[in-house]
């Protein structure tokens, strides 16, 4: 079974370097980059909107694709590297959190960077992928700061207890304000 790293632009090295640390010697390491299919998309269709469908070889999208799939072999390329083992790398195209639930399908681990808030501890620490990416995932997952953790200072703390309730008797040992042992319909008043 394999150790699937997620490479990701500005926190790959964290992710390298705990599949060092968590993979065993003899496991299989994939390291895997998704580019979403949004921006290209965009410029397609902006491309054919405005332009026409005439001149497919003006299409700015088609330029942002190539420049994509050459960021990514650049950035799995720089992980390898780090990594020093051998390895296989996986370039996907599309959605970037359904893509990577599905490369780790039968995975024994799945490394994931945070890739939210990381100024402070806290759900918001992760995105909307991460956050998909770590509810769906089909494998266990091993989730890492890109960086050194916020401080404790950052989690809200508990408010103090609230105070007990009053109880049925005062602090003076009246009971619903009667004084102790008297039974009133035996006193005089």
């Amino acid at each position: 079974m394999a150790v699937i790293a997620w490479i990701v632009e500005g926190a790959w090295p964290a992710v390298v370097d705990a599949t060092l640390t968590h993979a065993s010697e003899d496991a299989e390491i994939v390291l895997l980059h998704v580019t979403g299919h949004e921006v290209p998309g965009i410029a397609h269709g902006a491309f054919a909107g405005l332009l026409g469908r005439g001149h497919p070889e003006r299409d700015p999208g088609t330029r942002l694709e190539h420049l994509a799939a050459t960021a990514a072999n650049e950035l799995l390329q720089a992980a390898a590297d780090r990594l020093g083992r051998p390895c296989t790398r996986i370039e996907r195209t599309g959605r970037v959190e359904q893509e990577v639930v599905v490369a780790a399908q039968g995975a024994e681990l799945l490394i994931v960077a945070r890739d939210g808030d990381r100024s402070r501890l806290g759900p918001r620490s992760l995105g909307p992928a991460g956050r998909f990416v770590v509810d769906h995932a089909p494998c266990p997952v091993l989730l890492v700061w890109p960086e050194p953790a916020p401080g404790l200072g950052g989690i809200p703390m508990r408010p103090p207890p609230p105070p007990p309730p009053p109880s049925e008797a005062g602090g003076d040992g009246r009971e619903n304000g009667r004084r102790p042992g008297i039974d009133p319909r035996q006193s005089g008043g």
